[in-house]
């Protein structure tokens, strides 16, 4: 009997959430149910990542949590690491299917061929360079935000990454149908978006194949995010991450006057060191980078700017983290991402000498990952006073309501006859020890 059911799990980026949202879609038009992941279903579908050493461990637990809520489901895995280590996953104890990053778009045709067997999942995955076409995705589901895809895949070849291994090279949407896109989320009510791609910037590859020659560039981000502001019905557009060299002065100007775009920035940094910043092979060097928040600051005060860095990369000497340490104790920076290190197959940094001792890169983790917390309360405080704009949002906490004003303080305000998914200019009163925005409506301003 054919499945009537299905459920999905992500793991990971902003970008897998598009993708589960969109396939979730698919299913829902094909006359499936589409059910929660706690409440069981016929069929598991769990979209993987890879950027973390825990990828393995948190596939292998997400299957066991599907079948213990249903034991006789189906279960198939996709994402990133699906295509780089395939059969590792067939091996894994209930999983079904193994599709690659060409094959999971097609995964309702594939649910077909599915079949209960002992032993080892089918796999489906052919090379990544097969994975050579843009296929447009956006989330629905959270009222209140949407993430649309707009770019897929990395021409870069950063010596610590698998993500070109596991997305391939590259690609873009075109301008008209992101802004299509934009057009159906607005339609359905959804106040913000955030756009997503693995190198955002680099919007405009591939969005044109010309017979015999490589892609040609028909737009730039820059005209990208011009057409999108005129968007009606979308109340904010947030950018989710963009690398610094590809974060034009042009583009910080637009978002500083934009009617849609919001002052936040997120910018991945990897290190502040510039000999870790040639090992890691990235494009661009700590002058650039300081550069980048200096602009922002002065064309936009206000603005939130978040920070990627990787922390015990091969070769980083005590003297080298203290640099990168230095150096953003020293910027104007609102938050950090912390990643530690740890070596990924088939890249150029596993291969490298001087390898830092776990013990030592998490040391460093912790001592970055204070650094964030201070970074943010010093943040938080420059606008206790204020009044700003608030995006509200369901709070596990009973009575109240949560949300995030536009340069991305979160907010804890009393739910009083307030609703989600409304804008509200909120007073910002304080902030809690654990970092949180405590706020109060300011009464009869709806936005």
């Amino acid at each position: 009997m054919t499945p009537q059911t299905v459920a999905f799990y992500t793991l990971g980026c902003k970008l897998n959430y598009s993708e589960t949202s969109t396939i979730a879609r698919l299913f829902e038009e094909a006359g499936y149910g589409v059910n929660k992941f706690e409440a069981g279903a016929d069929i598991y579908v769990i979209n993987t990542c890879s950027v973390t050493e825990f990828a393995d461990r948190k596939c292998r637990k997400t299957v066991r949590q599907a079948l213990r809520k249903a034991p006789h489901a189906f279960v198939v895995v996709i994402g990133c690491y699906a295509q780089l280590k395939p059969k590792e996953i067939a091996e894994i104890p209930g999983v079904d299917m193994v599709l690659g990053a060409s094959e999971k778009f097609n995964l309702l045709k594939h649910v077909e061929d599915l079949t209960k067997a002992p032993g080892k999942g089918m796999v489906v995955a052919g090379s990544v360079n097969q994975a050579n076409e843009f296929v447009n995705s956006y989330s629905f589901g959270d009222r209140t935000r949407s993430f649309l895809k707009v770019q897929d895949g990395c021409n870069y070849k950063c010596s610590f990454c698998t993500i070109p291994l596991a997305r391939g090279s590259s690609r873009s949407d075109t301008i008209e149908n992101a802004v299509a896109n934009a057009h159906k989320i607005a339609e359905k009510g959804v106040k913000e978006i955030v756009l997503t791609g693995v190198n955002l910037g680099d919007f405009g590859n591939g969005t044109e194949v010309i017979e015999g020659t490589r892609p040609k560039k028909e737009a730039m981000f820059i005209d990208l995010i011009q057409e999108l502001d005129k968007v009606e019905g979308i109340e904010r557009i947030r950018i989710s991450s963009i690398e610094p060299n590809l974060l034009t002065n042009e583009i910080i100007a637009f978002v500083a006057q934009s009617k849609r775009f919001v002052p936040h920035f997120h910018i991945p940094l990897q290190s502040g060191n510039n000999k870790q910043l040639k090992e890691m092979r990235r494009r661009y060097k700590r002058e650039l980078y300081a550069d980048r928040v200096r602009v922002i600051r002065e064309l936009m005060p206000h603005c939130c700017i978040g920070v990627d860095v990787i922390v015990g990369f091969p070769g980083e000497t005590e003297a080298d983290f203290l640099e990168t340490y230095k150096f953003i104790n020293a910027l104007d920076v609102s938050y950090l991402h912390v990643f530690t290190y740890s070596e990924r197959t088939n890249t150029l940094a596993a291969e490298m000498k001087d390898v830092v001792p776990v013990q030592e890169r998490r040391r460093r983790n912790e001592m970055l990952r204070i650094l964030s917390e201070k970074k943010k309360r010093y943040f938080y405080e420059q606008f206790v006073g204020q009044t700003r704009k608030v995006l509200l949002e369901e709070s596990k906490s009973s009575g109240f309501l949560t949300g995030f004003t536009d340069n991305y303080l979160k907010v804890q305000l009393p739910n009083h006859a307030l609703a989600v998914n409304e804008i509200k200019e909120v007073e910002l009163i304080s902030i809690d020890p654990d970092g949180l925005m405590s706020g109060k409506a300011v009464i009869g301003k709806l936005v």
